[in-house]
């Protein structure tokens, strides 16, 4: 299977008034075509920095990389246009409705307002959106907007979807909801999907591989089960042990809130 996502010695360096601050020191990691891989690691270790970065939301200070195709620092336009991607917030305005934010974002994506429309319908379906169309983003449920946000990073059909811990604060229902419709982009569309996540059992459940990052460097990678016999001693291990034993840490949903 093709690599879609391939990075090698990415580094960023945050200047702070304290001193120099390494994010992210040097990731090597492989995406393959239509996979679904999970970034996990401690609080502060260098998850959504990764992930900004290969969305070139924050330009590399080390490093290089390609997505599908496209080269990070020589081709930042060609990555925007193959990728999608969706912050940890989220980006809907909750005074207008979700019609409009996907005509919108249609028309960002030099749509006509024809193809916009005709667009934001198709979205609508297929992300179970049809009957909130015409309610103000303001009034939906935590699951109706993360809904919405996905929808809105697949307005122009990418290959690539970035995801920073999309189901934080739903209930299990909507969690449920969101696997669902991940899974579904990844078998009827062959969408790649890199996320990140401190739900463990998230996780578990949801990607075909996983990588750890710890201290900005990746610990460990494979799927759930080959690192569960590896750091956990069993296929039957938890990926809670097994997080423990790669990284000596709690995962990022133990501990306190941190801005890398």
């Amino acid at each position: 299977m093709a690599a879609v996502i391939s990075a090698a010695g990415l580094a960023r360096t945050f200047s702070t008034r304290s001193g120099p601050v390494e994010a992210v020191r040097r990731v090597d990691l492989t995406v393959r075509e239509g996979e679904i891989l999970g970034l996990l690691g401690p609080n502060g270790a260098g998850k959504t920095t990764t992930l900004r970065m290969l969305s070139t939301l924050l330009a590399p200070t080390g490093g290089a990389a390609t997505v599908a195709g496209h080269d990070l620092a020589g081709d930042p336009a060609g990555v925007r246009r193959v990728c999608g991607y969706v912050a940890q917030s989220g980006g809907v305005d909750p005074h207008i409705t979700a019609r409009e934010e996907l005509v919108t974002q249609g028309r960002l994506y030099r749509l006509s307002k024809a193809e916009a429309v005709a667009r934001a319908a198709e979205l609508a379906r297929e992300l179970s959106l049809l009957d909130l169309l015409d309610r103000r983003t303001g009034a939906l449920s935590g699951g109706q907007r993360r809904r919405l946000d996905i929808a809105m990073a697949l307005t122009h059909r990418p290959k690539v979807l970035f995801l920073d811990e999309p189901t934080t604060g739903l209930d299990p229902g909507s969690r449920a909801d969101l696997w669902d419709l991940v899974r579904r982009l990844r078998d009827e569309h062959g969408t790649t999907v890199f996320l990140t996540t401190h739900y463990l059992d998230e996780a578990d459940a949801l990607a075909d591989r996983l990588v750890v990052v710890d201290r900005g460097v990746v610990a460990a990678e494979g799927t759930p089960s080959a690192l569960k016999r590896e750091y956990g001693g069993s296929p039957h291990a938890t990926l809670q042990d097994t997080f423990l034993a790669v990284t000596g840490r709690a995962p990022a949903a133990d501990a306190a809130p941190a801005s890398v």
